[in-house]
């Protein structure tokens, strides 16, 4: 018996023919209806050697289409008595049927098969489009895009890797959704713009000349796709004399709502609104009217904030002590404020807004790499690159979910995708184009990159350790360790083949005799977008929820089910149906009757997670992150004053290097949307939301 050497995809086109196709998608309607994998398994193969046996007789001297081999594929499983099979698989049939009719309306060519919400994420923010504003581009000539601009690269050195071995490489491990670079790589990669960098942070000097030169510096990143984070602590505080008009300074706030309103008319890439992190030290004059800047509504929607807070003040706060605001034009003290009261109007105003959060810039520049060129007064947007004035940093994560074999990590394939990635980001910095002489400037001379990862929740569930034991503590740890070695391993031999970091002997390595390519080389970034063309959760964070409706088009909505929990609902024998709608609107598991414990124990939401275990989870990545770790504490709408206090005083402790909240309904427009008490609506998302902030602001 032989299989059919070609067939005929629905377009006409003639492609080779694989088996392994007909086995797949019978397995996954035997599944659903024995819940035994072996067993699915094993009547997979039956079927499609029956299968192909039909197709050797009746299409001898003929190429088959996809419709008629899955005609036969029904018959089959008829006439051997699967009926709930073959009533599964016609199902099968006929949701792929729907995908392909949606995709046709939103005039979407798929090549890589992806999900409907992946496609219009695409759609709206990386494939390249005409004039017309017309798709000119799959997902799979996108990421060949990005490869070979990347790889070029290569012919920069002489390299042991071709530049076609590493677009064939950097290429498989994007469309294989192992590794996945930053928005502004897959934007912009091979395209006139070519700036391929997230990250930026702008100095704001103390004069008009100096802050509208930065509020211009930042409207040519965003118009790139990056993203920028200030530090406006050396802008005099309101009141002050200003010796050329002898009139009286507006303070930093009022500077900063000028860049707010820039920010908003501004479009990054022509994809995306802009994205800023502002940031005020704690013992600045005009602390306070900085830290309810948001409490009045509408304010700095395009803003993150965060204090800058010293260990003195974090100390004094323990103390009960007081704090000396001071002037950053005198050097003097202005005035005394009793710590604690400081403290805790900061944690009034992000219990109710989500801002400020807290950057602990002593523990931050403790791990600066380059102390001599300066210290770090700032972040980007989400907190988890604090970089010099004018630094910029490019980022990638690994699909964690994708790097487990049956019920173990394979560590032989992580560590090959770390050193892939380190030599992918360091590419980056050689083929991108900057926005700015200083930033191209400070980049090459660092050349600072952040290899991190997403999917972490996805993982813990294929290992089957919940998210909230101690379990998933120790392997956040193990796993980061892992990374940061192989990470610096895969720098360190860049070095050899390409030089150090220009900057090298101004760094913490001369004195370890540490030689390096990269000041840094690992971030734990938040995802978003990237983690859904990735199919898998954002970052470090826990599922957001197992099962929701998407908001893809405005008035169109798309039922999403968590892949994982669709496949082990399937082996447990549960009625699918029956499942969802009684979690709809909720999310969780937790609190609903009859649902197995062991699905219970291992499928954990963000609201299932108490706040000292996203805590532990983000210090165990922070303790071998050299960069910085981005990852929000969603807390329920219920959540205490004292909680957010216990929470920004743990994180300091744990030694972290920023820490973020927010409140369930703390802000009026969110991204996540429980329902209401009393009714059974599903819970609702907006298109990009992957994870993380409910509110929508923490994910860039």
């Amino acid at each position: 018996m032989s299989e059919p050497g070609k067939i005929r995809k629905r377009n006409g086109s003639i492609t080779g023919f694989d088996s392994s196709k007909i086995k797949t998608a019978v397995a996954k309607a035997a599944l659903d209806t024995v819940g035994n994998e072996k067993q699915a398994n094993a009547i997979a193969d039956k079927i499609t050697k029956l299968v192909l046996a039909v197709l050797s007789r009746n299409y001898k001297k003929q190429t088959p289409g996809i419709e008629q081999v899955q005609d036969i594929i029904e018959s089959v499983l008829m006439c051997e008595g699967y009926d709930q099979i073959a009533r599964n698989y016609i199902l099968y049939r006929q949701k792929h049927s729907d995908t392909r009719f949606t995709k046709s309306a939103l005039e979407l060519k798929d090549d890589l098969k992806f999900p409907v919400n992946t496609m219009e994420v695409l759609k709206r923010r990386y494939l390249l489009k005409d004039d017309n504003q017309k798709i000119i581009e799959t997902p799979g000539e996108l990421f060949r895009r990005v490869a070979s601009h990347v790889a070029k690269a290569e012919k920069n050195f002489k390299s042991v890797v071709s530049e076609e071995q590493a677009e064939e490489k950097f290429y498989q491990m994007m469309k294989s959704q192992e590794f996945m670079p930053n928005s502004p790589t897959l934007m912009n990669a091979g395209t006139s713009f070519g700036q391929l960098s997230a990250c930026f942070v702008l100095p704001v000097p103390d004069s008009i000349d100096g802050i509208f030169e930065s509020l211009k510096q930042m409207a040519k990143i965003h118009q790139t796709g990056g993203g920028t984070g200030f530090s406006f602590s050396h802008l005099r505080p309101e009141g002050s004399l200003v010796a050329s008009t002898k009139g009286s300074a507006s303070g930093p706030v009022s500077f900063m709502r000028v860049f707010d309103k820039a920010t908003g008319v501004i479009v990054q890439g022509g994809r995306r609104r802009g994205a800023n992190m502002g940031i005020l030290r704690c013992d600045h004059p005009d602390i306070i009217e900085f830290v309810e800047a948001k409490t009045q509504k509408g304010m700095f929607e395009n803003f993150n904030l965060s204090v800058a807070a010293t260990d003195k003040f974090m100390n004094a706060v323990k103390a009960d002590s007081t704090l000396d605001l001071i002037s950053p034009l005198t050097k003097k003290s202005t005035s005394k404020i009793r710590a604690k009261t400081l403290f805790d109007l900061i944690v009034n105003a992000a219990w109710r807004t989500g801002d400020p959060g807290l950057v602990f810039i002593d523990e931050i520049n403790r791990k600066n790499p380059t102390p001599e060129i300066g210290s770090i007064e700032a972040t980007n947007p989400c907190g988890e690159l604090p970089l010099l004035d004018f630094e910029s940093c490019n980022l990638a994560s690994i699909n964690l979910a994708n790097i487990i074999n049956s019920t173990k990590i394979d560590w032989g394939k992580l560590k090959d995708l770390v050193h892939w990635g380190i030599r992918f980001l360091d590419d980056v910095i050689e083929v991108n184009k900057y926005p700015l002489e200083q930033v191209k400037s400070i980049t090459l001379a660092n050349r600072k990159i952040g290899l991190g990862v997403m999917g972490f929740a996805d993982m813990l569930i294929k290992l089957q350790i919940p998210y909230n034991s101690s379990k998933a503590v120790e392997l956040a740890q193990k796993l980061m360790k892992f990374i940061h070695q192989n990470s610096i391993s895969a720098s360190a031999a860049l070095a050899k083949e390409r030089g150090l970091f220009p900057n090298y002997q101004k760094s913490v390595y001369a004195r370890k005799g540490l030689k390096l390519r990269n000041a840094t080389v690992n971030t734990i970034a938040p995802t978003g977008t990237i983690s859904i063309i990735a199919g898998c959760s954002s970052g470090i964070e826990p599922l957001f929820a197992v099962s929701f409706i998407r908001n893809i088009l405005g008035a169109s909505n798309l039922f999403e089910v968590n892949r994982l929990f669709e496949k082990k609902i399937s082996e447990y024998g549960i009625d699918k149906q029956d499942i969802l709608s009684r979690i709809a609107g909720k999310g969780s598991l937790q609190g609903i009757k009859n649902i197995p414990a062991g699905l219970k124990r291992i499928f954990i939401t963000a609201f299932d997670v108490p706040p000292l275990q996203h805590l532990k989870i983000q210090a165990a990545f922070q303790k071998y992150t050299d960069n910085a770790v981005s990852k929000t504490i969603n807390l329920p709408a219920d959540a205490s004053l004292d909680n957010v206090r216990d929470i920004y005083i743990k994180a300091h402790q744990l030694k972290c290097k920023g820490i973020t909240i927010y409140r369930y309904s703390s802000k009026q427009k969110q991204v996540l949307n429980f329902s209401s008490v009393g009714t059974n609506e599903p819970l609702m998302v907006d298109a990009e939301y992957s994870g993380g902030c409910a509110a929508g602001q923490c994910v860039f």
